[in-house]
């Protein structure tokens, strides 16, 4: 089959089962624009979370065109990594359109652009996101982004590292009492704080190191070392400053716990 309206028609005319039609459209997947991108416009009809767009090593007019073509398709775009030229070119592209949402977050450097009658999804999904240090909330804030823009409910809580431990109790209490179905931990330095979150609930955690180190082992070289060596089991880690893909699993995993949970 060749468009979404041809399955959607076959569904109509009971020629193929709604289960069926879900399998072709998981297959539909790829768009080209242009000759300079090819866009997965249903990437989250098969796995449950959007293409997003990395803004960084493009140009602001590729990034405003390819995230424009994505909104108009899919209703929804999001875009990571931004730059001032990449905002600003995106802002100089959407104004030529009316129905246009356009949510710009600072400290995430990451823009998501909706069509006004846009509806997103709530799928139950809790995650708690926790950060050692506030130089480390542009990572945890990344993170956060796309697990609400997929439909997740995000408790965060910042600056709660080891060097003052007592900071952390009183957010693994609400940890434990939200019934979180998993934990984001970001952390620079030594990356102490995903090993002792780890070590204390129940639930899967996913820790992101982030370039904040310097000295031996700098740029989140030790970070991500310490957090791979952890003695704490029920820890996984994503790469140095991967906010993107440690919300991408932990909504993975938050929504599929909904899921079951209903």
């Amino acid at each position: 089959m060749s468009s979404i309206k041809e399955i959607l028609d076959k569904v109509a005319k009971n020629q193929v089962s709604p289960a069926e039609a879900e399998q072709f459209l998981r297959l539909l997947a790829i768009d080209e624009l242009g000759s300079y991108a090819k866009i997965d416009c249903n990437r989250d009809l098969r796995k449950g979370v959007p293409e997003i767009v990395l803004a960084e090593g493009k140009t602001a007019r590729d990034v405003a065109e390819i995230s424009l073509d994505m909104m108009t398709r899919r209703g929804r775009a999001i875009v990571s990594r931004c730059g001032e030229q990449h905002i600003q070119a995106i802002k100089e592209k959407t104004a030529e359109t009316s129905d246009v949402l356009l949510h710009i977050h600072d400290r995430a450097k990451m823009v998501v652009l909706k069509k006004k009658d846009f509806v997103p999804c709530s799928n139950g999904g809790r995650i708690a996101i926790l950060t050692a240090g506030t130089s480390d909330i542009p990572v945890a804030e990344e993170a956060k982004v796309i697990a609400e823009e997929m439909g997740c409910n995000v408790f965060s809580v910042y600056d709660v590292g080891v060097a003052g431990i007592h900071r952390l109790l009183e957010p693994l209490k609400e940890v434990i009492t939200k019934d979180v179905d998993v934990v984001v931990v970001v952390a620079g330095r030594e990356g102490a704080l995903a090993s002792v979150v780890a070590g204390m609930v129940d639930v899967p955690v996913i820790a992101v190191p982030t370039s904040n180190s310097y000295g031996f082992g700098e740029k989140g070289v030790s970070t991500l070392m310490a957090m791979l060596q952890s003695c704490s089991l029920g820890l996984a880690v994503v790469n140095i400053d991967g906010g993107v893909a440690a919300g991408a699993v932990a909504t993975m995993i938050a929504n599929r716990a909904a899921k079951f949970r209903k």
